[in-house]
């Protein structure tokens, strides 16, 4: 496991205190592959807890730099059964999930989720639940997502279980969805038209104290069962947050005016046009904007020492952000979390294709370059490195995607040369990697079917040999139809694709005896030394 920066999880006040037999205490993670479950993780490890995690797919917890050291449940939040034998033996559960692109039902998700949890949290006499809520005022109509996720805290107080819930607002940190909403934001519009809300006041905190309070947080006196505002030190309008960064970045303040037609739902429209956040997470993190969201007290001061040198500053905790942007060094990024609604079973193997319609697009391709050379090209596919194919192609695709509500390509990726299993690459999903062979990637856009994407690299005579299949499952008439229309542009697209990255292999064969993913290196025309034509079939 890699250095932690602050907290490590060793600091006087956070270290785990062991069992009355002596024994390490243990931790269950809900939500460790989020955000802050997937900084969490390994804080606690520091800390002396064993951990344990409940995760929908093992695979995903593996690719951790911590997957090995935790142990995994498969299972959600709604499996009675997989949660019940998550909690056995549990002395602190933190729970930090919430449906946030959940579709028009996630209310009842997260109630049945919290209930399910409660329930068996009590019947396994776990000594603390802690929950990381939202910030919101008490006389004031909530959004939809603000309001589910105090109800949620409210049934884990109510659970006969002592619960800290800590109600943070805006966090910031590399990676973090409102850092990057307030990066792209202000990066991209030098003249901002904005909603009302940018007048509101608003109390950010660093994504630094968000785990110190986390772990903090088990090591509460057993009596204590309420909820506590956690924020950082400043009170800034969401305006004063945008030119906070601007002056960070090395960028002229933004003139910003506020406009009172731009309802939250256009406002998430308008984020999702000019920001990589999809309208299913922009929404929510707008609508929870809508009122002042302030410290009410600090009464969490008398559970929780502050971090040693106090709480981080806004303009601090963004220049800490963006050198962890430069440096590709993002712990966890909002891009890994889950979508609603998009396809989540795995590729199915060949025999299991009997009976089925798929359409394929094959190619191979020989190269000069090594395996190795040629894997660190597929490795760094996608976000700022780009497709090697037409990018008009690919662009259209996206903003394609965005219009309906999709991901599209703004997503890019958390790192810039690594990849692992779970990880976004624009709309698609890293299902399966097996290093230096095999990246398989599963479709997020919108489309009537399920789609993968896998390329390979095999060693072949004193080169390498590229693989690439694209493989489509319809679903009903609208996805044969989708296919047809899109059939004449993979011709264009994945002939593209294949062609130039062995050629950015060679080129990284020229000029690097080390291998490693070189952006933007596609030359603009290359021989192609061989092609299996696209090809549409029908198993049966």
């Amino acid at each position: 496991m890699s250095e932690l920066s602050a907290p490590t999880g060793r600091e006087p006040a956070l270290v785990a205190h062991p069992r009355p037999d002596g024994s390490a205490p243990r931790a269950l993670v809900l939500g460790a592959t989020g955000y802050l479950g997937g900084r969490l993780v390994p804080r606690l490890l520091s800390a002396g807890y064993r951990v344990r995690v409940l995760a929908r797919d093992a695979r995903r917890v593996e690719a951790f730099p911590w997957g090995h050291d935790v142990e995994t449940v498969e299972g959600d939040a709604t499996d009675a059964a997989a949660v019940a034998h998550a909690v056995d033996g549990v002395d602190v559960l933190y729970y930090l999930i919430h449906s946030m692109g959940g579709g028009r039902d996630f209310e009842d998700t997260d109630r049945r989720a919290a209930r399910t949890v409660a329930d068996a949290a009590a019947a396994a006499s776990v000594s603390r639940i802690v929950y990381l809520g939202g910030l919101h005022p008490d006389d004031a109509p909530l959004s939809a997502h603000l309001r589910s996720r105090v109800e949620v805290g409210e049934i884990l107080l109510a659970s006969g279980v002592p619960a800290l819930v800590l109600q943070a607002g805006v966090v910031i940190g590399s990676g973090s969805a409102s850092f990057e909403m307030v990066r792209h934001l202000t990066d991209v519009l030098p003249y901002m038209p904005a909603p009302k809300w940018v007048r509101n006041r608003i109390q950010p905190i660093a994504v630094r104290d968000v785990l110190h309070y986390l772990l903090g947080a088990a090591r509460v006196a057993p009596n204590v069962n309420r909820a506590v505002d956690i924020g950082g030190p400043d009170v800034l309008r969401y305006g004063q947050m945008m030119n906070g960064y601007a002056l960070e970045a090395g960028l002229h303040q933004r003139a910003i005016a506020s406009l009172p037609v731009l309802t939250p739902r256009l406002a998430s429209h308008w984020v999702n046009l000019v920001t990589p956040i999809p309208k299913s997470i922009a929404r929510p993190l707008v609508e929870s904007l809508q009122n002042d969201c302030v410290v009410k007290d600090r009464s969490v001061d008398d559970l929780v020492p502050r971090p040693e040198g106090g709480l981080m500053p806004y303009r601090e905790a963004v220049r800490r952000a963006l050198g962890r942007v430069n440096d590709d060094a993002i712990e966890t990024s909002w891009q890994d979390s889950e979508v609603s609604g998009a396809p989540s079973d795995p590729l199915p193997s060949d025999p299991e294709w009997a009976g089925r319609l798929v359409y394929t697009d094959e190619r191979t391709m020989r190269t000069s370059a090594s395996p190795a050379q040629l894997w660190s090209v597929i490795e760094g596919i996608g976000g700022e490195n780009g497709w090697y194919s037409s990018p008009l192609l690919w662009a259209i695709r996206g903003w394609m995607d965005r219009l309906v509500g999709g991901v599209g390509l703004a997503r890019g990726r958390r790192s810039r040369s690594v990849v692992t299993v779970g990880d976004a690459l624009d709309f698609w999903r890293v299902e399966a990697i097996e290093p230096g062979h095999l990246l398989r990637l599963r479709a997020e856009m919108k489309v009537p079917g399920g789609a993968w994407l896998e390329l390979r690299a095999s060693p072949e005579g004193e080169g390498a040999r590229f693989d690439q299949r694209a493989l489509f499952f319809p679903t009903g008439l609208a996805g044969r139809l989708y296919w047809l229309s899109v059939l004449p542009f993979h011709g264009l697209i994945f002939s593209g694709m294949a062609r130039r990255i062995t050629a950015a292999a060679e080129s990284v064969q020229r000029d690097d005896p080390e291998p490693k993913a070189k952006a933007g290196r596609i030359p603009p025309e290359v021989p192609e030394v061989e092609t299996i034509p696209s090809a549409a079939d029908t198993r049966a």
